[in-house]
């Protein structure tokens, strides 16, 4: 056996058992930093065979988990389990099933009947308005809901009991086939002050597991998507689950101080901020 060591991309991608022919990328060292497609080599004029099959299989983990059904019995289960609560309020939006779901995006915005109708139940027996209500959407991602859900809740438990504010919680719900704007219907029908809706996002080809939270003050049918804070990507390979639950405190808070929430509430959960002393006049940069 020759002790020749490999010199071309060829001979190196030969040695360690990759396809012969391959020709490798500069950027190639910066996909153990990323996801995203970079650095993929060539074989001639095309991708190589493994880097194509890897987006065949991204591919179709994205298209099934658009159609994945949310077990909800499962769901409620480890939530009762995880975080000793009641079993969820089960609700529906007015998409009756995923085909129809995914062609009226409308429909997944509105409570059916029946689901309008437990709320309105559950808001009769209570007396004073609620803090927060929590809604677990199952979006396009049933997967993210199933994988994430629980978890960022018993951090978010984590994250309120700690709070200085005492937050009185509405029934949790879980809503099939719905989108976000339903938690603004769910939030208003609860009489809660906010809303906070997880919900399973669009898949991506290198994420078809990301859940998304979005916060909602004063919610109400009819409110737009500028009256909402977004925290996106979470999923361990994104933004962390415990990282998600202080950042959603964080939000939480100042929604509840200000009494607002979307586009005029600025997340600067990780920011050294300076504060302005309003009385002061000039600016405050150059005095």
């Amino acid at each position: 056996m020759s002790d020749r060591k490999p010199s071309t991309p060829a001979d190196r991608s030969a040695a360690a058992g990759d396809d012969i022919g391959v020709v490798d990328n500069p950027w190639q060292g910066l996909r153990a930093f990323t996801d995203a497609r970079i650095g993929l080599g060539r074989a001639g004029i095309s991708l190589p065979t493994q880097r194509m099959l890897e987006f065949q299989l991204a591919h179709a983990q994205a298209k099934d988990a658009v159609h994945w059904p949310l077990d909800v019995a499962a769901l409620s289960e480890q939530l009762t389990d995880t975080l000793e609560i009641d079993a969820p309020l089960r609700l529906h939006s007015q998409a009756s099933d995923r085909t129809e779901y995914l062609q009226r995006p409308d429909l997944g915005r509105r409570l059916d009947e029946d689901s309008r109708k437990r709320l309105d139940d559950t808001a009769d027996a209570e007396d004073s308005p609620f803090d927060l209500a929590l809604v677990i959407v199952d979006g396009l991602s049933a997967r993210a809901i199933g994988a994430h859900a629980v978890n960022f809740l018993a951090a978010l438990t984590r994250e309120l009991d700690a709070d200085d504010n005492d937050w009185r919680q509405a029934p949790l719900t879980v809503v099939e086939q719905g989108r976000v704007a339903i938690g603004d219907e769910v939030g208003e029908a609860l009489n809660a002050n906010a809303v906070l809706v997880l919900i399973g996002e669009r898949p991506g080809l290198s994420s078809p597991d990301s859940l998304g939270l979005y916060l909602t003050w004063a919610p109400k049918r009819g409110v737009s998507d500028a009256q909402r804070n977004c925290i996106s990507n979470v999923r361990p390979e994104g933004l962390k689950i415990d990282a998600a639950a202080a950042r959603a405190r964080y939000l939480l808070n100042e929604a509840r101080r200000l009494e607002l929430s979307g586009v005029k509430l600025k997340d600067r959960s990780e920011d050294d901020v300076i504060d302005h002393d309003k009385n002061e006049t000039g600016n405050f940069l150059t005095s």
